[in-house]
């Protein structure tokens, strides 16, 4: 659910939020506010650290160009001008000429600088491609968003810092660059908050004041379309309006040492939201939001999450598919390594009723859940308006999911809940070794519906999956401390 803001004179109110915005001590990407989160350590993986990630000498050579935004005009002084202040037409225009420069070298290499201990405020900003070069963006600094969303009145409401067409980009913060959406203002306009029904906000007088979930209008703070060898790699982001990373139709991202903060109680913040997109890595992150830490949207392909620390929020997700009944592939996803704490689900699969296609190898393994409500779901009734979903016969198909020593505590009785369609049942669920408990210390119990597989090892709760008749082969994966589970023939 997304949301639609009115516009405003930038002087005047908006809707209370009763979540605060999250503030870091200091400078620099350590702490969360009143945000918890679980450090966990590191795991091997699909990462190969590079050694680009230095070179603060600022010396042009030959192979490599270094500018910085301050070269172009910009100032950080984290002033917060209105929409009509020629400063904040100037900073914006100075990030524009600084990129431009810097995607435009013939160097081999250009790094573009935001300097350190400095606060930028930029407006809605399109970093476009294709470059010349490799572009390294190395933020030391902080990039503050306009509070007020009259900002995005004729821009597209859906970004800020919006990367499309580019290769071989890479965003490094080393540890100190923060990126903050500054979404409170947005926030108060969401569905969620107003408690406004879409279908039957005609009645409302102010109907181009109140917020359209459907409408798909609410920001995003980084969002990367269409690109190829993509790094981003040790920075905090904060209080984005909807998903603080998105990336769209991209190939070959690696993504880690991220934190991504905003309030509990603020609605739609995901932390990444991955759609139509191939071969990426996310690894050594912290996420704690008001929504999914993860979601993986329809399109994506070989994804790889690991060492993740999630929560609060609404887990690690794959949907939701099929909404108004489309087509939506999901496929070759891992989750492995991950400390899910007091969120609203854990591992994830939520499919609209009415959708099509299909969700399959998919593996969630060592897994440790503290607290957290549902966390083994699929659920293909998902639904998430304020009126409930009318009953529909299609629906995406989901099979071969492995869940693989999934240990800790449930908030809910379900710790294990798989309610499928009645058209499409799942099938090819895979459990092995689980032993998830309640809080309190009782036995937790599983639930199922249309739902047929296989255990392995002790399974506790026990499951309640119609036992298929061909059990797979199971061998060891070498990338993996859990098992790769082959089809019989």
């Amino acid at each position: 659910m997304l949301c639609h803001h009115h516009h405003r004179h930038p002087h005047s109110g908006v809707e209370a939020f009763d979540g605060p915005l999250i503030r870091l001590p200091g400078h620099g990407g350590g702490g969360g506010g009143s945000s918890t989160t679980t450090h966990t350590d590191h795991v091997e993986g699909h990462f190969d650290e590079d050694d680009d990630d230095d070179d603060d000498g600022e010396v042009v050579s030959g192979s490599e160009r270094i500018l910085s935004v301050n070269d172009y005009g910009a100032i950080g002084d984290g002033s917060y001008n209105y929409i009509n202040s020629f400063f904040l037409v100037s900073f914006f225009q100075a990030f524009k000429d600084a990129w431009y420069a810097a995607c435009s070298s013939t160097s081999q290499k250009a790094i573009l600088k935001i300097p350190e201990k400095r606060k930028y405020m930029v407006r809605p900003t399109d970093f476009a491609g294709p470059c010349s070069t490799n572009v390294t963006l190395r933020i030391l600094g902080s990039i503050l968003a306009p509070q007020n969303p009259v900002i995005w009145r004729k821009q597209n409401p859906r970004r800020w810092l919006y990367f499309h067409g580019i290769s071989h980009l890479a965003l490094r913060g080393r540890g100190v660059g923060i990126v903050d959406a500054m979404g409170e203002k947005w926030w108060a306009k969401s569905c969620k908050i107003r408690k406004i029904n879409v279908r039957n906000a005609k009645k409302y007088k102010y109907l181009k004041h109140t917020c359209i979930s459907v409408s798909a209008r609410c920001m995003q703070a980084l969002t990367f379309h269409k690109c190829r060898h993509l790094k981003v790699r040790n920075m905090t982001l904060l209080n984005s309006p909807h998903s603080h990373i998105a990336f769209a139709g991209c190939f070959h991202v690696k993504a880690s040492g991220l934190k991504l903060i905003a309030p509990a109680s603020s609605p739609d913040t995901d932390g990444i939201h991955i759609s139509g997109s191939d071969t990426v890595y996310v690894q050594n992150t912290e996420i704690a939001t008001g929504d999914d830490c993860i979601s993986i949207g329809p399109g994506s392909n070989k994804v790889r999450i690991r060492n993740v620390a999630c929560g609060p929020g609404h887990g690690i997700s794959i949907g939701a598919l099929g909404k108004l009944n489309t087509w939506a592939k999901v496929s070759d996803v891992q989750v492995s390594g991950a400390v899910l704490t007091n969120t609203k689900n854990g591992v994830r699969i939520k499919t609209w009723q009415g959708g099509q296609g299909y969700v399959d190898d998919i593996w969630f393994s060592n897994i440790t859940m503290k607290n957290v409500s549902n966390p083994i779901i699929i659920d293909q009734y998902y639904c998430d308006t304020l009126q409930p979903c009318k009953n529909q016969t299609g629906a995406v198909k989901v099979s071969k999911v492995s869940f693989m020593n999934i240990t800790g505590t449930s908030a809910t009785t379900h710790a294990m809940r798989f309610a499928c369609s009645d058209t499409f049942p799942c099938h090819g669920i895979h459990l092995q070794d689980i032993r998830l408990t309640l809080d309190s210390g009782w036995n937790a119990t599983s639930f199922c519906w249309k739902a047929s597989g296989f255990t392995y090892g002790l399974v506790d709760p026990p499951s309640c999956l119609a036992l298929e008749d061909d059990y797979p082969v199971i061998i060891n994966n070498p990338h993996s401390s859990g098992s790769l589970l082959l089809q019989p023939q």
